[in-house]
This record gives structure tokens, C-alpha cells and sequence, in this order.
């Protein structure tokens, strides 16, 4: 999801008409206005001509749902299911950003890990359904691992740009990719996921930093994805105590939820051992998870 420099960091949502890289990474941000009312499509809308993205194989192709293109087929932006009301059930959704930029294979040669296979394997034993937000370049470092996810039908894998670079000015110090390649960059991230065998691919699109603005969600429209947010933001970029990310994920949800989380052991060295607190308590509480899909299907 976010990039300080050169390396991953914070994050922070954008309101889909101005860039969001100014905002604190451990404060909780608004839902962004695009989400609420939104009509809901039950097939992704590219543009006509465009390349749309796959549906969820596991769900039949088209059967993932998707939300309306905005104004002059601008990407839609999610970021939180409406509250369901007394009685209804308490969902929440965990997600997981693989974060990778185009330039790190040599930090990666090195040895710097990128990956998470303890993480994922802990969903696994807990059985936790989950959104991995991918970037293209994190596929070809670790097609076997990217696959593996990709094949498993607790996951869904959605688009998390192919470079891992800002598409707004001022976001994580991260590199700024042009206007005209934007559009370039989602598609080519569906085709390293189809390159690695990545199977249940979803329509969804994560700025890289959270960070974007009209223009960019213009850009990104034709591909026919739906970004999206989130309303807790967990706080495990370079965090070294996993009872305090553990603890501000607790203190944000609530019913609807969608947190945001990493799948970077470099970045986000805690973050399994904060998940392995957060679900039984979530549990406990009567939480069910959900992926993003499931919310946006309400």
C-alpha cells in the first residue's frame, strides 16, 4: 500500500477528488463520499474497448460485485460497507497489502524479505477470509507464493498497481508515475497476476499510498476497477510492538469495517502476531470475516 522513500511505510485515504498523502498514518480516516449511495453493478464496467480485469473465478466470471462508475467513467471508491442496523451481522474485512515497487529486485537479491508466508499461513490456520491487494512486481518476485494465494478459495487477489508508484503528487515520498501510463500500470499488475496463475483475481484497484485525486481515478476508470479504501488503519508499517497495532485495530471497527493491513515482512515485521490477537477478539465480540467482496455485496 505505502512507500516511504524507498522503502514501505504508513497510509492514509483520499476523498477521491484531492491527493491524500498529508494525512497522519495512524489515524483512522473518513469513509470516502464515493462509497455511500453508490449503485452497485454485478459485473465490472470497463469502458467500451477497454480490458476489464477478471471476476473471481471461484464466483463465476462478472459475479463479483462492483460499484458504478463516477462522473465521465471515473474509477468508484469504496472503502466501508454501510452499517447494517441492529441485529444484522457484525462483518469486517481484513486486508492485505503485498506491497513490491518496480525498483526493488536488488533489495530483494540481497535477501530483504517482501513477503509473508507466516502471515498468510496463520489466515490459513485461522481460517480467515481476506483481500490481498498485489502489485505486479510482487507476482514476479514470488510467482509460487503469489499463485498459492491466488489459487485458495479463502482469498480474493486484487490490484495493487503493477510499479508500486504514487498516482498523485506528494504521497510517501513515493516515485510519481506519468498521468498517461496509470492506466497502463493497473493492467500490466492483471497480467503478472495471470503470468504467476493467479486464478481468483477480483475487479478492485488499492492506490499505491491510498493517494488519489479525480484525475487518477479518471485515469484508472477504464480498467474498469473499483478502488478501495478503508476506515481503520491498523498502524503495522514499521511497527515493532504487535499489541499496539492489535489494539488500535480493535478500538476502529466496527460493523462494516475494512482495515488495512500489510503482507511485507520487511515493512511490517508484526503483523501476524497482531492478527493472531485481533481475530479471537473480533470473534469474541461477534465479528465475522469477510472479504472485500463480501462487504460490497452487503
Amino acid at each position: 500500500m505505502c512507500l516511504l522513500v524507498a522503502a514501505l511505510a504508513g497510509c492514509s485515504t483520499g476523498d477521491g477528488a484531492a491527493p491524500v498523502a498529508s494525512g497522519s498514518p495512524s489515524a483512522a480516516p473518513s469513509p470516502a463520499p464515493e462509497a455511500t449511495g453508490a449503485a452497485r453493478s454485478p459485473e465490472p464496467t470497463g469502458a467500451a474497448g477497454a480490458s476489464a480485469p477478471p471476476g473471481n473465478g471461484a464466483a463465476g466470471p462478472g459475479r463479483v460485485p462492483t460499484l458504478a462508475p463516477g462522473p465521465g467513467g471515473a474509477a468508484p471508491v469504496f472503502s466501508r460497507a454501510e452499517d447494517p442496523g441492529a441485529g444484522a451481522p457484525k462483518l469486517v474485512a481484513l486486508t492485505f497489502d503485498a506491497d513490491m515497487t518496480a525498483d526493488q529486485g536488488p533489495r530483494a537479491a540481497r535477501g530483504e524479505r517482501f513477503d509473508n508466508p507466516g502471515l498468510i499461513a496463520a489466515l490459513r490456520e485461522l481460517k480467515v477470509p481476506a483481500t490481498v491487494f498485489m502489485t505486479g512486481r510482487w507476482a514476479e518476485e514470488y510467482p509460487g507464493q503469489a499463485r498459492s494465494i491466488g489459487t485458495d478459495p479463502l482469498f480474493e487477489t486484487a490490484n495493487h498497481s503493477y510499479s508500486h508508484h504514487a498516482f498523485t503528487p506528494d504521497c510517501y515520498g513515493l516515485p510519481v508515475i506519468a498521468r498517461t501510463d496509470m492506466r497502463g500500470d493497473v493492467e500490466r499488475a492483471f497480467r503478472a497476476f495471470e503470468k504467476a496463475g493467479v486464478r481468483n483475481t477480483v475487479p478492485y484497484f488499492r492506490f499505491p499510498g491510498g493517494c488519489h485525486d479525480a484525475a487518477a481515478l479518471r485515469a484508472v476508470g477504464p480498467t474498469g476497477v473499483t478502488a478501495v479504501q478503508w476506515d481503520v488503519v491498523s498502524g503495522d508499517a514499521f511497527a515493532t510492538d504487535a499489541d499496539a497495532v492489535a489494539e488500535q485495530v480493535l478500538a476502529g471497527v466496527r460493523p462494516g469495517s475494512l482495515v488495512v493491513l500489510h503482507c511485507t515482512r520487511s515493512a511490517a515485521p508484526v503483523t501476524e502476531p497482531a492478527v493472531r490477537r485481533i481475530v479471537p477478539e473480533l470473534r469474541r465480540r461477534g465479528y465475522t470475516f469477510a472479504k472485500v467482496s463480501d462487504l460490497m455485496r452487503g
